[in-house]
C-alpha cells in the first residue's frame, strides 16, 4: 500500500497547483472586496462582571482566543476602555 500512498502523493501534487493557480487568477477581485466587509473584531467573555476571555473574531469565524491577562490583552483592554470610558 504504501507504492500506491507514494505514487498518488506526486500525481496529486501537479493537479492541486494548477487548481490553485487557477483559483488565484480568477479569485483575487471577490477577495479583494470581501477583506474590508470581514473586519477582524475582538469580544469580550466576561463571567461575574470579569473578563475571562479575550475573542479574536473574522466575521462570525473565531480565529483565537487571548488571555486578558497577557500582554496583547491588556492593551487591548486599555485601548477598548479609552475609547469608551467605562
Amino acid at each position: 500500500m504504501a507504492e500506491n500512498e507514494n505514487a498518488a502523493a506526486p500525481a496529486a501534487e501537479p493537479t492541486v497547483e494548477a487548481g490553485e493557480a487557477t483559483a488565484a487568477a480568477s479569485a483575487p477581485a471577490p477577495q479583494a472586496e470581501a477583506a474590508p466587509a470581514e473586519e477582524i473584531t475582538y469580544h469580550a467573555v466576561e463571567k461575574d462582571g470579569q473578563v475571562t476571555a479575550i475573542w479574536e473574531m473574522q466575521g462570525r469565524k473565531h480565529l483565537r482566543t487571548i488571555d486578558p491577562r497577557s500582554r496583547q490583552g491588556q492593551e487591548i483592554l486599555r485601548l477598548y476602555t479609552a475609547e469608551h470610558g467605562e
